[in-house]
């Protein structure tokens, strides 16, 4: 397959084009490590890209966190012995002025 044995990390998986890219990737043989702050949903989304062949883990979390990230990536090599690319898909909605600078 195009994305075999390749290892993305993907963010805003819980939803929307993340949900569908994670889906997508994982489909194409890519190994996926999901992040977004709904937990339920990654569960489920992992578990869907499982009973369909492929392989996924994931970490509930706010990407706005320097930590976090670094915790997706240490996740990526933990789990499947390094990282290819990252689809940074996470986005902001509402009120921009309560954004930390």
């Amino acid at each position: 397959m195009y994305l075999d044995q390749k290892t993305i990390i993907i963010t805003g998986a819980s939803s929307g084009i993340g949900r569908a890219a994670a889906k997508r990737c994982a489909a194409l043989g890519a190994r996926v490590v999901l992040g977004a702050r709904r937990a339920e949903r990654l569960a489920t989304l992992c578990q869907e890209i499982r009973d369909a062949g492929g392989e996924a883990i994931s970490l509930a979390g706010d990407v706005a966190s320097g930590a976090y990230a670094t915790e997706l990536v240490a996740l990526a090599e933990d789990g499947f012995g390094g990282l290819d690319a990252a689809l940074n898909n996470a986005g902001l909605t509402g009120d921009l002025g309560s954004v930390p600078q």
